[in-house]
């Protein structure tokens, strides 16, 4: 990809002039081309989303998918979004070639009608719209929440920008793409250096949590994945293939490898460098202030359980039981877990679950994120999630006989959601926050139709803190939370895609036990991210070479045009360090932060994700002073920005309200599992059987609050 003209020029020629009837013949002409090179670059866009669609479906055909093509199934994009990020798509290749075309002919850059680009291209085309109407029910989409701006919060929308982008061309290229090129003055390191110097260690000793379970971590990936996902982007009309990028580390398009510094052991196993395809964008709208690349989110930006029902219609209908009248989602009607459901099997096929075990051959769930099998305890948690969901409609339906099955599905969603809502926000938030809690998110106010709920692009980095949680093994307990079956302990990296070791080894019940009794590991600026991520990330078997997550974080904010570390302190009121001795100050490590600066040479550089994770933990909490703001302000902005908010007067009564407050995780697992031992405080770090309880002392929710409750 060139860099076609130089920043100051580029950005001053964005002049939007709109078509009219008077335009002149120049402009004739310009309206002519932008039809003829927007209907290039669909043939070549459209070229590569079906390329790529084969070649993934023939390599997972194969009995060996390579890593890069087991992470591709988990980021490919579906529906509306692949709609969404296929028209980002052909909006920027005729884009840069318009410019290119401009700057050829005499003809002048105001003469680049912006709105006839998008309209060419499709941009101004919304997907369809639920109409606002009345309803007590969110809307799947997100769509209608804020009435003033329906699409606030929506799917297939871009992230928020809390900062503006800075890309390297002030467009769309990333900082460390062009050889030579310098930020602020100093070239970036390596991904994987940075990686290597900062987040790795060696041994597993002292690096639990002593205060927080194994849920704590589990926490908070359901919540991350409830609120944001940005699936890969193809090459576009690049003239690299994806099997150049993989195999040859050729940077192009919408490749940027992970090169490997020379001293690195990958070298020797896995070539030159880790294969990275940049994330999926969106068109821009007008007025077209800027043309800055924007990712897109997949998911609606609300604490909605749509990992649970989907944030697409089609999804969201593909998921539900409608061969009976009861409101319940489908179920596997293949295998159970000692007679309890587990999630419907994918039929897509091939799976890439199906390869972890060619023997036993269990396929991927369906779910409402495609994220669902990508490691057993998210798998498990999906299977917890959905039980709920038709242990509620069932109840509900026995309460109110006279309800549809529409209304059943949807007053259970509603409660769902909710407990979603109340487990984040009463139990997960005050252990990650601490001390900050009140600071950032003070007492609920109720809702606010001025406050913008959509997840920041930046939040999608500072919620990666939760890599720094995952253990290196996961545990599965007998009925007295002993070691359970031969193999009670298993490394993390064959667990990635393993839905057999669930459904043909044993169930959810060990599993579940394990995220109870074991701890979450402890965020340690020296024991940073454990190897089976940092080395063996989707890499289940012995045959494949696996990624490095925390390279591919850095990598990504870097593609994301994530401004650097002090922009993101001095956006939250904190010091802004420049020297070492400064750096030490705010890291409380004069070790980690000489490493953080003969690595960056400036403060300013260093990337959002490590600079975030390395500051030392607020009081009680579980993150840095800079995380906590950045989590702080996007939570309160979920919260307080959503009509649909549990808490908001008139979405539930005053009784039902009462009922969801006895709401737990514990409950959860009494109601859908057979455990009948249970922690009273689930995200503590629990010993059985002291720190167990029967589940008859439980709270349960009293649902005689809904009945003959019609909305």
């Amino acid at each position: 990809m060139m860099v076609l003209v130089l920043l100051p020029a580029f950005l001053a020629s964005l002049t939007v002039i709109q078509v009219t009837a008077s335009a002149t013949r120049e402009q004739t002409t310009s309206t002519a081309a932008i039809s003829d090179i927007v209907s290039q670059a669909k043939v070549q866009v459209n070229k590569a989303f079906l390329d790529s669609r084969t070649r993934l479906k023939t390599a997972m055909s194969t009995e060996a998918p390579t890593t890069r093509q087991l992470s591709e199934y988990l980021k490919h994009a579906k529906g509306q979004t692949r709609t969404a990020i296929r028209n980002g798509q052909v909006w920027e290749d005729s884009f840069k070639k318009l410019k290119q075309k401009v700057s050829l002919t005499n003809t002048t850059d105001s003469s680049l009608d912006l709105t006839a680009l998008s309209r060419e291209v499709g941009c101004d085309v919304p997907a369809p719209v639920v109409r606002c109407d009345n309803s007590t029910y969110r809307t799947i989409t997100g769509n209608c929440n804020n009435r003033r701006n329906p699409e606030l919060g929506a799917a297939n929308r871009a992230l928020a920008r809390w900062l503006p982008a800075e890309y390297e061309d002030g467009i769309s290229l990333p900082f460390g793409w062009t050889p030579g090129r310098t930020r602020n003055g100093h070239p970036l390191p390596l991904a994987r250096e940075v990686s290597n110097q900062i987040a790795s260690y060696l041994g597993e000793e002292n690096v639990l949590d002593q205060s927080w379970s194994l849920l704590l971590m589990q926490w908070g990936q359901i919540v991350d994945h409830d609120l944001d996902f940005a699936p890969d982007t193809e090459l576009g009309s690049s003239q690299y293939s994806k099997a150049q990028c993989d195999e040859y580390c050729i940077q192009g398009g919408n490749c940027f490898p992970i090169i490997f510094p020379p001293n690195d052991s990958k070298v020797k196993t896995q070539g030159k460098c880790m294969p990275f395809f940049r994330a999926g964008f969106v068109c821009p709208i007008a007025p077209y202030q800027s043309l800055a690349r924007e990712q897109i989110n997949a998911l609606t930006s609300f604490l909605d359980a749509s990992l649970v029902y989907g944030p697409e219609p089609s999804l969201a209908i593909r998921l539900r039981n409608l061969s009976s009248p009861l409101g319940l989602l489908a179920v596997n009607q293949e295998v159970s877990d000692h007679g309890l459901a587990y999630p419907p099997f994918d039929n897509k096929k091939p799976s890439p679950c199906e390869f972890i075990n060619t023997t036993a051959r269990v396929p991927c769930f369906l779910a409402g994120d495609s994220r669902a099998s990508e490691q057993i305890l998210l798998a498990t948690s999906h299977t917890l999630l959905l039980r709920e969901h038709n242990r509620l409609a069932t109840e509900l339906q026995r309460l109110n006989p006279q309800w549809d099955g529409e209304t059943l599905y949807q007053e259970a969603r509603k409660i769902l959601g909710a407990f979603m809502q109340i487990i984040t926000f009463r139990d997960y938030l005050p252990i990650v926050l601490g001390d900050e809690m009140q600071k950032w998110i003070p007492p609920y106010q109720g809702y606010n139709k001025s406050v913008d709920p959509r997840i920041a692009n930046v939040f999608t980095f500072a919620f990666r803190f939760g890599h720094l949680e995952v253990p290196s093994t996961v545990s599965r307990l007998d009925e007295n939370y002993q070691p359970w079956g031969p193999e009670a302990e298993l490394p993390l990296h064959t667990l990635f895609f393993n839905t057999w070791r669930i459904v043909k080894d044993g169930g959810i019940d060990p599993l579940v036990r394990g995220l109870l009794a074991k701890k979450s590991k402890m965020m340690r600026q020296d024991k940073m991210m454990t190897g089976e991520l940092r080395n063996k990330l989707f890499q289940p078997t012995h045959k494949i070479h696996g990624f490095d997550l925390a390279a591919i974080n850095i990598q990504r904010g870097r593609d994301h045009g994530m401004p650097g570390y002090n922009s993101w302190r001095g956006f939250c009121g904190l010091s802004q360090p420049q020297t070492l001795e400064e750096l030490s100050v705010v890291l409380k490590n004069k070790i980690v932060a000489k490493k953080l600066l003969g690595l960056y040479k400036t403060s300013s550089n260093i990337d959002i994700w490590i600079g975030g994770a390395a500051e030392p933990l607020v009081g009680k909490g579980r993150v840095g002073p800079l995380l906590a703001c950045l989590l702080g302000k996007q939570f309160q902005k979920i919260r307080d920005g959503d009509r649909f908010w549990w808490e908001n007067p008139g979405v539930f009564t005053e009784k039902q309200r009462n009922s969801l407050q006895k709401m737990s995780f514990s409950r959860l697992v009494c109601d859908n599992t057979h455990i009948s031992k249970v922690p009273l405080n689930p995200f503590q770090a629990n010993s059985y059987p002291q720190d167990f309880v029967d589940c008859s002392t439980i709270d349960k929710l009293d649902l005689s609050a809904w009945a003959s409750v019609v909305n």
